[in-house]
């Protein structure tokens, strides 16, 4: 083969390979809550898109654990924290979501693996979540964070025609009872 034509199709293969890992990453998202200029929580997700005009529950098996895009999500904290009536210390955790009709369960596992696999013996703490409708509906599973207090984030996650919520707050005492 010629030395022209092999070079054209080694950058064409390394475009062709960078092209497909930035589609690769396109997916993915984060969202952030600072507690003040020192303290934060930050949630890695993938962003999943679904057709609204089909039925969610074709789309979504309700009452599985789900990784949103295959992989769960990621969060990072740098201070201690408290989900539900769980502290969590500093560190990394997956997150993963069992979705409902209406009320969805978030899942936080001290595994910090992000193959999508899922173990329940990881489990930390599933927290019920607060539901309520949006005012317009959501194709894309999106992942926020509202500062609802100075110690205070809650984190939401929308889809469709509803919004999934749960307070997350700053343990300044770093208390470790309840600790994974």
């Amino acid at each position: 083969m010629p030395r022209v034509t092999r070079s054209v199709l080694i950058v064409c293969f390394l475009l062709a390979a960078g092209s497909a890992f930035a589609q690769e990453n396109a997916t993915a998202a984060t969202a952030t809550c600072n507690f003040d200029e020192n303290s934060q929580l930050v949630v890695e997700y993938q962003r999943v898109s679904f057709n609204l005009k089909k039925p969610l529950s074709l789309q979504l098996t309700f009452g599985k654990v789900w990784a949103p895009g295959g992989k769960p999500m990621t969060l990072f904290t740098n201070t201690p924290i408290r989900i539900a009536a769980r502290n969590l210390p500093a560190g990394a955790y997956t997150l993963f979501v069992i979705p409902a009709a209406r009320h969805w369960t978030l899942v936080v596992s001290k595994s910090t693996e992000t193959s999508g696999a899922y173990n329940e013996q990881q489990d930390v703490v599933r927290v019920p979540l607060d539901s309520g409708e949006l005012p317009s509906p959501e194709p894309e599973f999106s992942v926020s964070f509202a500062h609802a207090a100075p110690d205070q984030c809650n984190i939401r996650l929308d889809l469709d025609k509803d919004g999934h919520f749960t307070a997350i707050q700053q343990n300044r005492s770093g208390t470790a009872a309840n600790n994974p």
